[in-house]
């Protein structure tokens, strides 16, 4: 059986509609890429779905109570909402290092999640 599914590419700024035929759920065509990053996309979107996490955790005796945190690099869609329970459970004592992990390995994906900014210990009056 053959269908059509499409997807607006996050590949670049242009934003293209891309359009994938499928024949018994295996690709068989990506068309209205603009560039080769396009068709990419289009493909590991619907083999496996990847994304970048970003959040924040709580800091505890730091200047800043908060640390902005994200993936090292995409985790497979399906475990976004068990990274997501890894990080609300998770609270830091300053200081962080910017790019530190601060949770490894998080949900079983051998990625690890790393702080985007550094926490100095003790709070700021």
């Amino acid at each position: 059986m053959r269908t059509k599914k499409e997807l607006t590419c996050i590949g670049c700024p242009m934003g293209c509609t891309v359009s994938v035929e499928l024949e018994d759920d295996k690709i068989a065509g990506v068309t209205g890429n603009t560039c080769p990053r396009g068709k990419e996309y289009a493909e590991n979107e619907l083999t496996h779905p990847e994304r970048t996490v970003t959040s924040t955790i709580p800091v505890e005796g730091g200047d800043l109570s908060m640390v902005p945190v994200r993936t090292e690099r995409d985790i497979p869609k399906d475990k976004i909402f068990d990274a997501m329970l890894q990080i609300r459970q998770t609270r830091l004592r300053a200081p962080v290092k910017s790019g530190e992990a601060v949770i490894k390995n998080i949900a079983g994906t051998d990625v690890d999640l790393i702080a985007t900014r550094s926490v100095s210990a003790g709070r700021i009056a």
